[in-house]
């Protein structure tokens, strides 16, 4: 994996701040949102054919991709009885002018933890339902997380595709040859258990104004940001401040219930999209499950006697 993240820190031209910052002083912002309104959202589920798990998420300009690959690995010594959760994160060269390729820097290491700690806090995944053999062999799920446009507030456009991707991950299929097992990806078995939904809302702080969900210039210019994550019931997931600036008690708690308030927005368009696909699947594995009991009970008698036999139990 090729890591791409360091980037010099663009210049806001002092005429535009001072044009962002006397907007925000009257309650509007540089595009004509209010301070607490999201640019329009996008959620496409299932991306990537290729991948178990995918989703595209665009917040305006800002587009990020997830992808989600599950293989088989031996469990770590102190978790025998849980699976594996791994998430990386990249920012692409094409995302932003000013990225550089080169070694992971503290954004995308940054990224890439405050997703793998609000999934793991919420326990989102029920990891011990991954394990195979405890303490032998259990799925691990690899999260990729690419951003490919970065047009500000990165963080709630990659916890929204993680979310999508991992609530529309099918499971590969499992062979036993001798005391070794192997993936079968010709076959699917069934959805990745998912046991909460969970969301992120990310506020910046400008002149002492809170506002959510800053596009690329607000957030060049912030003094600090705040990273929420909320679950479906209204818990705090996680909480990350990013930035050398200070928020006080009362900044904190405030960010904090806009977070759970704008949450629910978050969390219908998540449902709509990839809920959606989830449930298309589950149908179709339930199809495919019913299919083969039939045809097990129907092994070796006339197929349409068995067809009757079934229905009348029914």
């Amino acid at each position: 994996m090729v890591s791409i993240t360091p980037w010099e820190q663009p210049i806001i031209p002092k005429l535009k701040r001072h044009t962002i910052a006397s907007l925000l002083a009257k309650g509007v912002r540089i595009d004509g949102r209010k301070l607490e309104q999201f640019r329009p959202i996008e959620v496409t589920a299932g991306y990537i054919e290729r991948a178990e798990g995918s989703a595209l998420a665009k917040i305006g300009d800002t587009m990020v991709i997830a992808g989600v690959k599950m293989d088989l690995a031996e469990p770590f010594p102190d978790t025998p009885n849980e699976g594996i959760l791994v998430v990386n994160a990249e920012y692409m060269p094409i995302a932003s002018p000013h990225i550089e390729p080169g070694p992971p820097d503290e954004n995308a290491i940054e990224l890439a933890r405050i997703i793998d700690r609000s999934l793991r806090e919420m326990r989102v995944i029920p990891l011990e339902k991954l394990v195979i053999e405890p303490g032998k062999i259990v799925w691990r799920v690899y999260v990729d997380v690419y951003v490919l446009n970065h047009d500000g507030n990165v963080t709630d456009a990659a916890m929204l595709a993680t979310m999508a991707a991992l609530m529309t991950t099918r499971m590969p299929g499992l062979v036993k040859e001798g005391d070794e097992y192997k993936v079968d990806r010709t076959r699917y078995v069934g959805l990745l258990p998912i046991d909460h939904r969970v969301v992120s809302v990310t506020i910046s702080k400008i002149e002492n104004k809170l506002l959510v969900d800053p596009n690329y210039e607000e957030e060049t210019m912030a003094d600090v940001r705040l990273f929420v994550a909320v679950s479906e019931d209204g818990r705090i997931a996680g909480l990350q401040k990013m930035g050398v600036g200070a928020l006080s008690l009362a900044e904190i708690d405030r960010a904090i219930n806009i977070a759970i308030a704008l949450s629910k927005q978050l969390l219908n368009v998540l449902e709509e999209k990839a809920g959606k696909y989830r449930a298309e699947l589950e149908k179709l594995f339930a199809e495919k499950k019913e299919k083969r009991v039939r045809e097990t009970k129907c092994w070796g008698i006339g197929f349409e006697l068995c067809e009757f036999e079934i229905k009348i139990q029914d």
